[in-house]
Order: C-alpha cells, then sequence, then structure tokens
C-alpha cells in the first residue's frame, strides 16, 4: 500500500509522509513493553478517544501504531511513535492528578470564602442601620446571577476552554470582595456581593473545573473524581469560616474583606495550571451543537427531574448557611463560636459527604442516593426543630446536615455527563445548577423576607422540610442510561 504525501491520516500523527520507508520491526528496547495500566482508552496525539492497546502489545506492527490508527505499511515508525499505551495512561494520570489538585484548590478557595458571609451578616447590617432583608437580598442576588450565568461561562469553557473564564471570574471575585468592602449602601453592597460575586463564582467553582474533569478522567473514574472536587470545596468552606470569623474578631468586618480579597488571588496561578490542551477542550465523540445539545436537554425527562430536584437542594443548603447564626441568636445561643462551629461542622462534615457520595456513585444507581439525601435532610431539618434546642443538638444537627450538604453535586453532575456525554459538560450544568440557584435565591431572600414580617424563621424551616420530600420523590424516576444519537453518515 503506497502512501503519497498528502496523507491525512499520517499528518494526524506526526508520521514521516515519504512514501516507501521500509519497517524493520521495533528497536530491541520495545520488544518488551510493561502491561498497560486497567482503563478502557487512551489519547492519542490526535485527541480523540480510541481503544488501548493490551497488556504487553505496544502494536510497532505494520498497520498500526500504538493507539491503533491504521497507518501504511512501509512507514518507517520511530521510537516516540512505539510510544507503550502504559506511558499513555500515566500521562493522562498524571492530568487527571493536576486537575485534582489545582482545580480542587481554586473551589477550596472560592467556595470557602462565600460560606462565610453568613458570619458578616450581623456586623454589617449594624454598621449600616440596614435590616437583615437588605444583606439576605444581596446574597440571594449573588446565588441568582451564579446560576443565571453559569450556562454561559460553561458554554463559553466549552468551547473555548475553561482558562478564560476562569480568569475573569478571579478578577470579579477580588473586585467584588472590595466593593463589598467600601459600600455604605444597599445598592452598592447588592452590586458587590450580589452581582460581581455571583457572575464570579460561575467561572471559578464545580461547573467549569467538572467540565475539565470530565475531559480528562476515564468513565469508570468520573464521578469519583467529581467527588473529589467538591471535597476540596468543602475543605475550603470547613477551613475559611473560623479563618473569617478570626479577621473579623481582630480586625473588623471591613479589614476582613480586604483581606479576604489578597487571599481570593491565590486563585489566579491555580487557575493558570488548568490550561487544557487544544484537541482535549472540545472532543464529545459526536457533532452537536450547542443549540442542539440545549434542545435534547430540556427535551429530556431524566434532565427536567434533575432539574426539579436541584432547586431544592440550593434551596435548603443556602437558607441554613445564611440564616443559622442569627437564628441562633434569635433562640438564646448568643455565642458566636456556636454558630462559628456549627458552619464549621458543616464544611468539615461535607468533605466526607461529598467524597463519599462520589465513591457510592460509582457502584450504586445515583438516582437512589439523590432520592435518599433529600428525605434524609428532611428528616434531620424536622428533628432539630422538635428537638431542645441546645449547643450540643446544633452541632449534631450541623454535622449531619455537613455530611449530606453538597453530596449532590458529584451525583447530579455524574448523571448528565453519563447521560448526555461530556462534550457540553460544563454548560449542561450551568443549566441544571440555575435550577439550583433559583432555590438558593429564594432560601436566602424569603428567609430574610418572612423573618422582617412574622419575627422568625419557623414558615421557612417547614418549606425546606417539605421540599426536601418532593426532590426525594422527582429522582426516583430518572434513567441513568446514556442517549443513542443517530451517527451522521459517511461521505
Amino acid at each position: 500500500m503506497e502512501a503519497g504525501d498528502g496523507n491525512p491520516a499520517k499528518k494526524a500523527l506526526g508520521l514521516p509522509t515519504r512514501a516507501g520507508a521500509g519497517f524493520a520491526g521495533p528497536p530491541p528496547l520495545f520488544a518488551r513493553a510493561p502491561a498497560a495500566r486497567a482503563a478502557p482508552y487512551a489519547f492519542s496525539r490526535a485527541g480523540v478517544n480510541s481503544p488501548a492497546p493490551g497488556p504487553g502489545k505496544p502494536d510497532c506492527r505494520p498497520g498500526m501504531d500504538n493507539n491503533k490508527h491504521t497507518i501504511p505499511v512501509g512507514t518507517a515508525l520511530t521510537r516516540r511513535d512505539c510510544r507503550t499505551s502504559s506511558q499513555d495512561m500515566q500521562n493522562r494520570q498524571l492530568s487527571l492528578t493536576t486537575v485534582l489538585v489545582c482545580g480542587g484548590l481554586l473551589v477550596t478557595l472560592s467556595m470557602g470564602i462565600r460560606h462565610g458571609f453568613g458570619l458578616f451578616n450581623l456586623p454589617i447590617t449594624q454598621a449600616h442601620g440596614w435590616n437583615r432583608e437588605t444583606f439576605a437580598f444581596a446574597l440571594a442576588l449573588q446565588n441568582l446571577m451564579w446560576g443565571a450565568s453559569q450556562p454561559f461561562a460553561g458554554a463559553l469553557a466549552d468551547k473555548f476552554g475553561a482558562l478564560r473564564i476562569m480568569l475573569v471570574g478571579v478578577a470579579l471575585y477580588v473586585a467584588g470582595l472590595v466593593v463589598m468592602a467600601l459600600a455604605t449602601s444597599g445598592t452598592a453592597f447588592a452590586t458587590g456581593a450580589g452581582v460581581m460575586i455571583g457572575i464570579a463564582q460561575s467561572g471559578t467553582t464545580y461547573s467549569i473545573v467538572y467540565g475539565v474533569i470530565g475531559r480528562v478522567a476515564s468513565p469508570e473514574k468520573r464521578v469519583w473524581a467529581m467527588g473529589i472536587a467538591a471535597a476540596a470545596g468543602s475543605f475550603g468552606q470547613f477551613l475559611m469560616i473560623p479563618v473569617e470569623q478570626g479577621l473579623i474578631s481582630g480586625l473588623g468586618w471591613q479589614n476582613a474583606l480586604y483581606v479576604m480579597a489578597l487571599m481570593a488571588c491565590v486563585m489566579l496561578p491555580l487557575a493558570l495550571t488548568l490550561r487544557e490542551p487544544r484537541e482535549a477542550a472540545h472532543t464529545g465523540g459526536h457533532h452537536q451543537t450547542i443549540g442542539q445539545a440545549v434542545h435534547e436537554a430540556f427535551g429530556n425527562r431524566n434532565f427536567q427531574l434533575l432539574t426539579l430536584g436541584y432547586f431544592v437542594c440550593g434551596f435548603q443548603v443556602v437558607f441554613i448557611g445564611v440564616h443559622l447564626a442569627p437564628y441562633l441568636k434569635d433562640q438564646g445561643l448568643t455565642d458566636p463560636k456556636v454558630a462559628v462551629v456549627a458552619l464549621a461542622l458543616i464544611g468539615l462534615f461535607n468533605v466526607f459527604g461529598t467524597y463519599t457520595a462520589g465513591a457510592l456513585g460509582q457502584r450504586l444507581p445515583k438516582r437512589y442516593l439523590l432520592s435518599a439525601i433529600y428525605v434524609t435532610r428532611s428528616v434531620v431539618i424536622a428533628s432539630y426543630l422538635l428537638l431542645p434546642l441546645t449547643v450540643a443538638s446544633t452541632w449534631v444537627f450541623a454535622a449531619v446536615m455537613g455530611f449530606l450538604w453538597l453530596s449532590t453535586v458529584p451525583l447530579t453532575n455524574g448523571i448528565i455527563a453519563q447521560v448526555f456525554g461530556v462534550k457540553y459538560l460544563s454548560m449542561l450544568s450551568g443549566v441544571v445548577f440555575f435550577s439550583h440557584q433559583i432555590g438558593s435565591f429564594l432560601g436566602a431572600w424569603l428567609g430574610g423576607f418572612l423573618y422582617d414580617r412574622t419575627g422568625g424563621y419557623n414558615t421557612v424551616w417547614l418549606i425546606a422540610i417539605a421540599l426536601g420530600v418532593v426532590a426525594a420523590l422527582v429522582n426516583l424516576p430518572i434513567r441513568e442510561q446514556a442517549l443513542v444519537r443517530a451517527q451522521p453518515a459517511a461521505a
């Protein structure tokens, strides 16, 4: 078989285009290759998935390269062309390690800083003479802006790579914290805490990092890897709560925000390490436009049910995160350490909860795990309200809720990747997350709104319990099978 200089297969593989070169077999060094690591796919230099060679088979024979691509017989292969599949898998695992470490640290800072905003509720409202609804509205707006901008940030990241979106997110995060410190009106405060940091979150948290993970991790490790990233964000929530309370106590709330802005700058070098190779950033295994992907998802019953359930997740966790500290003070637990420890316990146990959810999601149906999480939340909230309120009961409540806190995140995103693939994972995760943030908006704002009008939080607690039962029911019918798409006709 002859190959001309214009052979596209050879050009894509970086092989010589001169025809007629003889193939004398692999050099002795490559006569015995180490066993390939257990993984069903390896990345070729062309940036597409192909079956990995079997153990001890480097495939340096005429007609195939090491990734099973057909090449012309008679082409001289170099030692680089005869790389073993185990070496390819090592490169891939190193890439996944980089994403998990640096992406996890980025999410740690991004999620950790915002998790402590509830500690600023009383100091800021008392300093400016605002009511609680003003502060609650700003954080509610933050969640809404985060959700509204997430699908667009995800679509841009899926198309152009995640790095640019992350850099914009870091810049907005730092600026938003500074505006929070300088604001003297509710409108200015809502602009910084609500609009700027809300949009910043869409470029520095789960959906963007999950898009990178989905393109790097193999299918059998994907949900586990997402659980690792979610656990990193949870650890940030645990870590930053005592740090932020210490800054408020030692420096005052305004200087604390300035220090947090400097801490947010650390996200910049972390984002720079997550630059994706050009050929890896847009692979998806099917030819589909963004519009087609959105239309397909919105018409899919599984996607609709996931979206509805995620709304409840946002309502519950943000209501508790924003209003737990003032609720405890109203109930007579005035020592700020009670709320600080409670929020820190939520973050700490969330680390174990999200990792456990990711690990279990590899073995058990994710829809059943989601249903169990939602109904357990309702049981825990109801028990907390019915039992006598003490420091001990509050900390037990925080620990159990922490275990359930964001364990929905790797499971929900794992179902999206499993059903729709990873090509537009960041965008589709962002669409579902928008529903989560609508719930977050209502959880934060409704808590303050009803408190100012009823003098308590009991009504919102009851709403959170009822919604948990609804979410448990709507997740049960979800099917986790991958969609079968018609392949384009061969030219």
